[in-house]
């Protein structure tokens, strides 16, 4: 799961909002690696993640990787506090937000149902605001695509899929997709107001705080043992210190509609990396509802960014 720079159309929004500054380098190989990278980093994180929850807790792997992760970020970076404005502020901390909201409420899903369809449910959120951002017929073709692959997934399509969910998990995938696509907003602005990594985080700390609270209740004393918090360490490095950042410089180069098709892969990575890691198998109708999500997503993309070119 991180973003910044140009127009971060990870979910197809705000396409005015988010330009490409001036400058940016002209290949595309190398962000478009990063962005790859970065995907498979923060699934295959959170599949880790999935491994410590039974001694940690949802809450209390949120809290580990957000404060580790901020922590390394803050050395690394070490910001400066100084010189910005009330807006630039409120900028970060709306960041921030959306951060602590995005990943403690996918932690939840992840931790009641399987990593592929957590992620392909999150995925929606971002699809639908797009298709309604857009305003053109063609758009419900993919909004109708996108609910077929949901269909799919609650096991309306005559197989098993995944209609056995825990419905509580299912909203807080949808909760998590709803969080996403503030977090695309803020990244890219925070990006635009502060130099390198540092708006980056200064966010991840504020994260932090917000979630310190809920992972001290849910875990207590089980987020002071050594192989939790080494497994932490391990979870935000690969959840958000690496691909946040690495999402960040890919956004500074890479054009919107490339990085919105990239992300768009993401429920296949996440499904992929649950099957390799933790042993969660898909089926067919899953591996379909899986990839009707997927399209849905690109052909969204797509359709706003012939748009935008008609313009």
């Amino acid at each position: 799961m991180p973003a910044t720079s140009p127009k971060s159309e990870r979910t197809a929004l705000a396409p005015a909002d988010l330009t490409t500054p001036a400058g940016a380098a002209p290949s595309r190989f190398g962000p478009v690696a990063l962005v790859i990278a970065a995907g498979v980093s923060v699934q295959f994180g959170a599949a880790l993640a999935v491994m410590i929850m039974p001694g940690a807790g949802a809450a209390g792997v949120v809290t580990l990787r957000l404060a580790a992760a901020a922590l390394v970020l803050l050395l690394l970076c070490r910001p400066k506090v100084r010189g910005y404005a009330r807006a630039d502020w409120g900028t970060v901390v709306a960041f921030g937000v959306a951060m602590a909201g995005m990943n403690g409420l996918f932690y939840q899903s992840i931790d009641r149902i399987p990593l592929g369809p957590a992620v392909t449910l999150e995925v929606l959120g971002p699809l639908v605001l797009s298709v309604v951002v857009s305003r053109r017929l063609v758009s419900l073709l993919w909004a109708g695509l996108a609910l077929a692959g949901v269909a799919l997934l609650a096991g309306l399509g005559g197989g098993e899929g995944f209609g056995g969910l825990d419905p509580l998990g299912v909203g807080f995938a949808l909760g998590a997709g709803a969080m996403w696509a503030a977090y695309i907003v803020f990244s890219a602005r925070t990006g635009r107001r502060f130099p390198q990594a540092d708006g980056l985080a200064l966010a991840m700390a504020v994260a932090a705080v917000l979630s310190l609270p809920l992972g001290v209740v849910e875990a207590g004393s089980a987020l002071l043992v050594p192989s939790t918090l080494a497994l932490g360490v391990g979870v935000a490095v690969l959840s958000s210190v690496l691909p946040y950042t690495l999402e960040l410089l890919a956004l500074r180069r890479l054009p919107a509609p490339t990085f919105a098709i990239l992300m768009s892969l993401e429920p296949a990575i996440a499904a992929t990396a649950g099957f390799l890691i933790l042993g969660q198998a898909m089926s067919a109708v899953d591996a379909l509802a899986i990839a009707l999500v997927i399209a849905a997503s690109m052909g969204a993309v797509r359709s706003q960014t012939r748009k935008a070119s008609a313009a």
